[in-house]
C-alpha cells in the first residue's frame, strides 16, 4: 500500500511539473520540464544526504568517539536486521534528528548536539529507533524523490514567474502578452504553492 501510494504521488508531482512545461513553453517546454525532474531526482537520489550533512556541518562519529551513542545505533540495526548506518552528530544546540540516503545500505542517522544532551538513554533510544524505521521502510528514498521534484518545480515556477513579469512589462504590451502574463503567473503561483505544501511530507 506505501509503495502505491508513493507512486501516486511521484506520478501527481511528474504530471504536474509536465504541466507546468507545458504552459510555459509548449511541447518543448514539456520535454525541458521533463528533462529538469529527471536531472534532479537523479542528483538528490545520488547525493542528497551529502548536502544535507555539509549543509548542518555534522560530523561522523566512530564507536572510539561515542560509544553510548554509536552502540546504541548499532543495537536497533540489529534488532531491525538492517545494516548499521553511519553516525552523524550534528554541532547544533537545537533538539533535532533525521535519517537520510538512498536506501538502508546506505543510510545515516544523525542527531544534534542539543538532543543528545537533554535526552536520556531511554527516550534517545526511542528517537532513533523512530528514525531507523524511516530508513528499513524506505520513507527516505521516497522523501529524496520528492525533495527532486519539488526543487524542480520551484525552479519553474520562479521561472513562469519571472517569464509573467516580462510578458507585461515588455514593450510590446498586446493583448497575446497580457494572456500569456496571466497563464504564467497562475503556474508560478500554483507551482510555488504546491511545493510549499507537499515539501513537509
Amino acid at each position: 500500500m506505501n509503495t502505491l501510494k508513493t507512486t501516486f504521488l511521484l506520478t501527481c508531482l511528474t504530471l504536474l511539473l509536465v504541466a507546468m512545461g507545458s504552459a510555459i513553453g509548449g511541447q518543448t517546454g514539456m520535454i525541458i520540464a521533463f528533462l529538469i525532474a529527471g536531472g534532479m531526482n537523479f542528483f538528490s537520489y545520488w547525493y542528497s544526504d551529502k548536502i544535507v550533512l555539509k549543509m548542518y556541518k555534522a560530523k561522523e562519529v566512530s564507536e572510539s568517539e561515542n560509544p553510548s551513542f554509536y552502540n546504541m545505533v548499532s543495537r536497533l540495526a540489529r534488532q531491525a536486521n538492517m545494516p548499521m548506518p553511519k553516525v552523524y552528530i550534528i554541532p547544533d544546540e537545537a533538539p533535532n534528528a533525521f535519517a537520510t540516503g538512498r536506501d538502508p545500505k546506505h543510510a545515516v542517522v544523525a542527531a544534534t548536539s542539543g538532543l543528545l544532551a537533554i535526552m536520556d538513554d531511554q527516550e534517545l533510544e526511542g528517537v532513533m529507533a523512530h528514525e531507523m524505521g524511516h530508513v528499513k521502510n524506505y520513507d527516505i528514498r521516497v522523501s529524496t524523490l520528492v525533495f527532486g521534484l519539488i526543487s524542480a518545480i520551484g525552479i519553474l515556477a520562479d521561472f513562469a514567474l519571472r517569464m509573467a513579469f516580462w510578458a507585461n512589462h515588455g514593450g510590446s504590451r498586446n493583448n497575446s502578452n497580457n494572456q500569456l502574463g496571466l497563464i504564467l503567473l497562475l503556474v508560478g503561483v500554483v507551482g510555488s504553492i504546491v511545493a510549499f505544501l507537499i515539501g513537509p511530507i
